[in-house]
């Protein structure tokens, strides 16, 4: 169902939002990269480009995308950044192929949830990142 909003000049227009990246702040931009890189996602882009000293990095696999930035590239503009390792976030993945990425990862990843069928039909497991957030990975077969 489209949504239509009067702009500044009382325009009617029609808003469609096309996509959601998080931006998820983490304390070391490397550790977080290299443990992504284990889930099969590449790095698009990165703040500086090149080097070392990282802030900021955004990770893609597919039509997933994910930002990780350094608390401290923010701390003096907004300090209400704060939270205990993997806050009250879930992030949710869909993906193909769930039994082969399971099996390839599951020795290399802290496993929450082993592979289950839910009630509502979703093959799903359960890991925790480098910096404490979970992310279920979910199959609709």
């Amino acid at each position: 169902m489209d949504r239509y909003f009067y702009g500044v000049n009382q325009i009617l227009y029609t808003l469609i939002m096309e996509s959601l990246s998080p931006n998820i702040f983490v304390n070391d931009i490397n550790a977080t990269i290299s443990f992504y890189e284990l889930l099969g996602f590449k790095v698009a882009m990165s703040v500086p480009e090149t080097g070392p000293d990282l802030v900021w990095a955004m990770m893609t696999n597919g039509s997933v995308t994910m930002m990780f930035q350094t608390f401290s590239s923010l701390a003096d503009d907004l300090p209400e950044i704060s939270r205990t390792d993997g806050g009250s976030l879930l992030l949710y993945i869909n993906l193909k192929n769930i039994r082969t990425f399971f099996e390839e990862i599951k020795d290399k990843v802290t496993v929450l949830k082993g592979l289950e069928t839910t009630f509502y039909g979703a093959t799903e497991f359960s890991i925790k990142d480098n910096n404490g957030y979970v992310l279920t990975f979910a199959e609709h077969e």
